[in-house]
């Protein structure tokens, strides 16, 4: 398993460092700082560096891994309406993290929808979830395709224990800053369409997206949550 050989100040600095630079892209593209949310991505990352970045002000952090959540999540110092689940989710899984996190921002299929629904009806709560747009439309990547988007949309208004209250995406790799700033521009444009349209149960609140390497770009061009894991923990080394 990988390792992080970060410590807490070094972390405490990272995010420093990092709210100036979202401060700075947001004022640049006419916007208030205060509308941009900094995610932790905890991947692999031990209690004691998370705890560090909650005690630096972080209030929001995103787990991968359902097993990891699970692990880690009795040492944290915040409970689950400070984690949102942000990594590939699969149905069997849904059960294990229902009432762990306060909402799961990779929701990519119809299927898995239909799966958060059920059990969360069965438990009586109701599941805050984004939905993944495949923005690229790469074969590798999960994530609904656009042209299935409204469909998907007019599916769930209807469902009544999950509430969509936006969208996530991740932009294709090794793409220069122009390419990769045109495919943040265009999820701004899908967001605002679906919000104008105002279905039942649909609320476009959230436009998660922007990473370690593209966050500013990201928060130029509408981002209100930002998921960075690299920046702030460091890298992450396989033990020696």
């Amino acid at each position: 398993m990988m390792e992080n050989r970060s410590t807490p100040e070094e972390v405490r600095q990272n995010l420093r460092e990092i709210r100036d630079r979202i401060a700075e892209a947001a004022r640049s593209s006419g916007r208030d700082p205060g509308e941009v949310r900094l995610m932790a991505v905890t991947k692999t990352v031990p209690p004691e560096l998370v705890n560090a970045a909650w005690e630096e002000g972080v209030r929001l952090f995103g787990e991968n891994r359902a097993q990891e959540l699970l692990e880690k999540a009795d040492r944290y110092a915040f409970g689950p309406e400070e984690i949102h689940f942000i990594g590939t989710l699969q149905t069997n899984k849904v059960r294990q993290i229902l009432g762990k996190v306060s909402c799961i921002q990779s929701v990519n299929s119809l299927r898995l929808a239909e799966e958060i629904q059920r059990r969360a009806v069965a438990l009586g709560i109701t599941v805050d979830v984004l939905l993944e747009l495949n923005i690229g439309g790469e074969e590798s990547k999960t994530g609904m395709a656009y042209s299935q988007l409204e469909k998907i949309l007019e599916e769930l208004a209807s469902f009544s224990a999950l509430q969509v209250k936006g969208l996530m995406c991740i932009p294709p790799f090794g793409k220069n800053s122009l390419e990769t700033e045109g495919y943040f521009e265009r999820m701004h444009k899908i967001f605002v369409d679906i919000r104008d349209k105002k279905i039942d149960n649909i609320s476009m609140e959230t436009l998660s997206m922007g990473m370690t390497g593209d966050y500013e770009l990201a928060v130029r061009q509408g981002s209100n949550i930002v998921r960075i894991g690299t920046g702030i923990f460091g890298k992450r080394n396989y033990p020696a």
